[in-house]
């Protein structure tokens, strides 16, 4: 699998809200990976980022937008 293979729908620097859309997408049936892009030494710089298939991408967007996460 490449990296073209997967899109950036979300990305936020809480821990808590990347875990809450990943879960809202599960729950819609699409798979989702988290990528940490914060510093290791200083967790409150950088956000994580929430990828999904390119087939899905699209349609997370959308629920993503509905449930106003």
């Amino acid at each position: 699998m490449s990296e073209n293979d997967w899109v950036k729908v979300y990305s936020h620097h809480e821990p808590y809200k990347i875990e809450i859309v990943k879960a809202v997408l599960l729950d819609n049936n699409i798979e989702s990976v988290v990528l940490d892009k914060r510093d290791r030494s200083y967790i409150s710089i950088g956000e994580m980022e929430l990828y999904v298939r390119a087939g899905d991408d699209i349609l997370a967007g959308i629920i993503i937008k509905k449930h106003n996460l």
